[in-house]
């Protein structure tokens, strides 16, 4: 299994211009939150608590975060419990009201996603490597770490895989 500085490294390579960066702080959460009410029928309630696909998704998801690092591992168990709780909350809801916020937050979070791609002039990573549809989330966080200058022994050894962030200038055409 790759490590930490593995997965983000590899990520990071594709996710070098600050502006394909901050699109990412507002893609994934609403692709996340998407996909957790898209997951969350069918489901029961029990023990208080409404199990669904979103449920084992998420618990695998978690323990794969726990495997990387216990730190981040936990931070994402968070938030994936609240997109557990939302996605719940919506799955109460009539048809169209679930489906409708579940497919409204998951195209309009690509198309940000993709937006910072434009930017990025290169193709999302999960193109090359399905991984990165489980590392994208991780990535956010760990990226808003380091703004809040946590991590910084992560931070440096992303860096070192995958170079500074910078934002790259589009060249005129001639």
């Amino acid at each position: 299994m790759k490590t930490l500085i593995d997965q983000l490294g590899q990520y990071a390579e594709y996710h070098r211009d600050r502006r394909n960066i901050a699109t990412h702080f507002v893609g994934i959460p609403l692709i996340v939150v998407a996909v957790a009410v898209l997951l969350s029928r069918p489901g029961t309630e029990a023990f208080g608590l409404w199990l669904s696909p979103a449920a084992l998704v998420s618990l695998v998801s978690a323990l794969y975060y726990f495997r990387l690092d216990l730190r981040y591992g936990l931070v994402m168990a968070v938030l994936l419990a609240v997109s557990l709780w939302i996605g719940a909350a919506f799955a109460a809801q009539g048809t169209a009201a679930w489906l409708g916020a579940g497919l409204g937050l998951f195209v309009v979070g690509w198309i940000i996603q993709f937006v910072g791609h434009y930017y990025e002039g290169r193709k999302p990573a999960f193109v090359d490597d399905l991984t990165g549809l489980i590392i994208g989330p991780l990535f956010v966080v760990a990226e808003l770490g380091f703004l809040l200058g946590l991590r910084k022994e992560v931070e440096h050894a992303v860096e070192e895989r995958a170079g500074p962030t910078c934002i790259r200038e589009k060249k005129a055409a001639a």
